[in-house]
């Protein structure tokens, strides 16, 4: 597979620098996402040499090295001869990749780190779920980070555009309208990649064929592979049918997924352990509703109450006509064309909520009452920024109104740093408001 340029390297390469083989690092996130592509380039790039072990497919001798690591000269001896590598003495790096499916060899990182001789890398997926980490002790040694699918910056980049992100960056900045020409344009770039989505090998397919029918069936293929990864974690096949029905409890615009709808004899709290498991393979993104909204958001989250959304817009719109033919998916002419109906305005809020979550952000709701009006309202998603949050409401289609953002600040306005309506219209200011295209959202300070 190609290996494009992602911004997570400069992070390995931050990581190589400061910890000096003090930690190993492990690369958290969804299958597919390209974190062992990223992992073997670097490799290749700031070592003398590297040794790869694909613990999907590494043999039981390999596996069986790291029961017993008493003797690490052995191992290391081992490891040489297998792979057919010399290993260099702070400057040869091994990979632990799929490390989620040795534990041991996960284990042996407090030991390995400690001999100091080499760096270590662990790629996982699937990392924190109770059977795989249930009978070893997990080295406190490990630097975590997490990897998410390719944003629109490095989606622009694959396919050769490296001038318009820093652009967009500027536009930003200065909070300036575009005119309706580059709007248009930008708008239809951010349509397509909301189409084809972040996972690296979509997107090669849809670079390579420029044919939306070969992009759909790679993400068949990754949906596939999560769906079989569900039935490993949980057999009943109940983290299955809560996946594949987040399309339609979002086109429900409830103010919480309907576990019951979809479970029919389980409520949400008992089902909060599937859930976990579900976030914790990192394919999906979890909002929890904010009770009291503030600047601790995290302590007023409802754990029963929540939205889910997957971590791949891309993979979304192959998810909602999962069952149907390619053919009979109407999302991509709609969406390319820019005719997405109200019904599938959650698409929107899929991106938005994946946007925020690849900038470091938890995600939050708020659903409240009007006194007055005695109408529900509710805000998207809440930032906290400062000592202030920081309301977004999503809109799927260009027009301006915001009864649930005045109703919010009219209710909370002490609590308020800065209001953002995300939307598919030119950027412009709407008295406090700032109403921003969402192909500007990435860019968000």
């Amino acid at each position: 597979m190609s290996m494009f340029q992602r911004k997570i390297y400069d992070k390995l390469l931050e990581w190589k620098n400061e910890s000096d083989g003090k930690t190993a690092l492990l690369i958290e996130g969804a299958r597919r996402i390209g974190k062992s592509t990223v992992a073997e380039a670097f490799a290749k790039e700031a070592y003398k040499s590297y040794i790869l072990i694909d613990f999907s497919k590494a043999s039981k001798e390999v596996r069986e090295l790291f029961d017993d690591i008493s003797d690490l000269d052995y191992i290391f001896l081992r490891l040489q001869l297998i792979y057919k590598t010399d290993l260099h003495e702070r400057d040869s790096v091994i990979i632990f990749d799929e490390v989620q499916l040795c534990p041991m060899a996960r284990q042996a990182i407090k030991h390995l780190v400690k001999d100091h001789r080499y760096d270590y890398i662990e790629t996982g997926s699937l990392i924190s779920i109770h059977k795989n980490i249930k009978d070893i002790l997990i080295p406190s040694e490990e630097r975590k980070i997490s990897m998410f699918p390719m944003d629109f910056e490095e989606f622009l980049w694959a396919t050769g555009d490296t001038t318009t992100s820093k652009f967009l960056a500027n536009v930003f900045d200065k909070k300036v309208s575009l005119g309706d020409a580059v709007h248009r344009k930008l708008m239809r770039d951010f349509r397509l990649y909301m189409l084809v989505g972040g996972m690296p090998q979509a997107v090669e397919s849809y670079i390579q064929t420029n044919n939306f029918r070969k992009v759909d069936e790679i993400k068949r293929d990754i949906l596939k592979l999560y769906e079989d990864d569900f039935r490993k974690i949980d057999t009943s096949g109940r983290i299955s049918m809560l996946f594949d029905a987040i399309p339609a409890q979002l086109n429900t615009n409830a103010s919480r997924y309907q576990v019951s709808g979809v479970l029919s004899s389980e409520r949400a709290d008992t089902v909060l352990e599937l859930i976990s498991d579900m976030v914790v393979s990192r394919t999906v993104q979890i909002a929890y509703h904010a009770n009291d909204p503030n600047v601790g958001l995290a302590n007023a989250k409802d754990l029963r109450r929540f939205k889910l959304f997957l971590a791949d817009t891309g993979l979304l719109a192959t998810l909602i006509f999962k069952d149907k033919d390619f053919t009979e998916n109407i999302i991509y002419e709609k969406l390319l064309s820019d005719k997405l109906g109200v019904n599938l305005g959650y698409v929107y809020e899929n991106i938005v909520a994946q946007i925020l979550s690849a900038k470091g952000h938890a995600l939050y709701y708020h659903t409240f009452l009007n006194e007055k009006s005695k109408h529900n309202y509710e805000i998207d998603f809440l930032l906290s920024k400062k000592n202030k949050i920081c309301p977004i409401e999503v809109k799927s289609s260009g027009y301006n109104t915001h009864k649930s953002m005045d109703a919010f600040s009219e209710k909370f306005s002490e609590r308020i740093l800065e209001k953002y309506l995300v939307y598919t219209k030119d950027l412009k200011k709407d008295g406090d408001i700032l109403m921003l295209p969402v192909y500007l959202l990435p860019f968000m300070k």
